[in-house]
């Protein structure tokens, strides 16, 4: 059977990262970003093996830099593509999986810019212009909101009035769904259950963070909510703040709602806190120097996200196990330990020996002999999407796939 290939793109504003990926391999047979695009110095660093190269994008167009990668697939791919993958960030309700993308579903992605006005303009322009290079080919949309569109009302209403979420669309959404998906599939083959069988808590950190509650395969509660703000300690992030502080600022700094938001978004978070950085390992090298700001974000982010656990906790019958995910996740034993002792009313306790593992391992447990799983899985979003999009199209050669909105 001919191992098919689909390259994975992911647009933002001034990016493009690209990844060709086999349907068998688990790594990718090339990949790359393309960076400072709508700039002169626009540029684009791709890697392939041992081969690996830096080209000009001088115009900085994102079609500039798509076309560039025509000749890149061509030398790497020992067959045609089969089709293109897009990350898109937030797909309202419009969507609960991948869809083919055409002119309905550029329009409900549109629709649902408002809601991610930061995301989803960039990823319409990286689909056209792949659209414009690879015309032959089908092109899939996964959306990270689609995995959670599982929720039940009462996990992804607001109580708020009920106008906001029926004309406006107002309620949770929740993100990093690929990832959150990927990982709680990978943790059912490592603790040898059914495929996509388990009950899970996942935690994705990195500069953006979530935790979701996940039953065999479908989510039930997630931390993100309306737009990636809403939950965890993150990067630059607050997460959950009062919602009257937004008034009281206006009130006693004279702040308008652009400074809040700027606040918020870009302040906050691990950089607020630790007046040093928004960088887990900047933090947890000062904190062993004594620094009280590393100290004291560190400490916030690891209660914080231990609550968040708990809290999800009670969307699941069991807790099968709890899985760390992503940069932070994966490559900092301090986080997984200083969370896991939060959670001892669970019966979690961590292996010190297993815990302290290099970053770069394979996906591995981690707990005490008597505990619920506590497993380390890296994520792999690109093979996910891989994955999706090969099944959206196995799907179409058997019936006909639905394409409404």
């Amino acid at each position: 059977m001919t191992d098919r290939l689909v390259l994975v793109i992911n647009c933002g504003s001034s990016s493009l990262k690209f990844a060709l990926r086999s349907e068998s391999a688990t790594k990718p047979l090339l990949s790359g970003l393309a960076e400072r695009l709508g700039t002169p110095e626009g540029v684009m660093n791709w890697k392939a093996g041992d081969n690996g190269e830096r080209i000009q994008i001088r115009d900085g167009k994102h079609s500039t830099a798509m076309a560039s990668l025509l000749p890149l697939i061509e030398r790497f791919a020992e067959q045609p593509l089969t089709a293109v993958g897009h990350r898109v960030v937030h797909g309202g309700e419009h969507f609960t999986g991948a869809r083919i993308i055409d002119d309905e579903v550029i329009t409900a992605i549109e629709d649902s810019s408002p809601l991610a006005p930061l995301h989803n303009p960039a990823q319409l322009v990286g689909i056209n212009a792949a659209m414009k290079v690879f015309t032959t080919i089908p092109h899939v949309a996964i959306f990270d909101t689609a995995f959670h569109q599982s929720m039940p009302p009462h996990a992804y209403r607001y109580a708020l009035p009920e106008e906001l979420y029926t004309e406006h669309g107002v309620r949770r959404y929740g993100f990093h769904g690929t990832s959150h998906r990927f990982v709680s599939s990978q943790a059912s083959l490592l603790m040898g259950l059914e495929p996509g069988h388990g009950a899970w808590l996942t935690a994705h950190l990195g500069n953006g963070c979530s935790t979701c509650a996940i039953l065999d395969g479908r989510s039930l509660d997630t931390s993100m909510g309306l737009t990636p703000l809403e939950g965890l300690v993150m990067g630059t992030r607050s997460g959950d703040v009062d919602p009257n502080l937004h008034s009281h600022l206006a009130r006693t700094l004279g702040w308008d709602l652009e400074r809040i938001d700027n606040m918020l978004n870009r302040e906050s978070g691990l950089l607020g806190l630790s007046g040093l950085s928004n960088d887990m390992r900047t933090l947890v090298t000062a904190r062993a120097e004594g620094h009280a700001g590393a100290t004291l974000a560190v400490e916030v982010f690891c209660y914080r996200l231990a609550r968040s656990l708990a809290g999800l906790a009670v969307a699941l019958p069991r807790i099968d196990g709890v899985i760390f995910t992503g940069g932070i996740g994966e490559n900092s034993p301090l986080v997984r330990e200083l969370t896991v002792r939060h959670l001892a009313l669970f019966g979690l306790a961590i292996d010190p020996a297993a815990n302290a593992t290099p970053p770069g391992n394979p996906a591995r447990q981690v707990q005490m002999a008597g505990s619920p799983a506590i497993l380390v899985i890296p994520t792999d979003e690109e093979r996910q999407i891989t994955e999706e999009c090969l099944a959206l199209l196995d799907l179409a050669t058997t019936q006909p796939v639905e394409q409404e909105a």
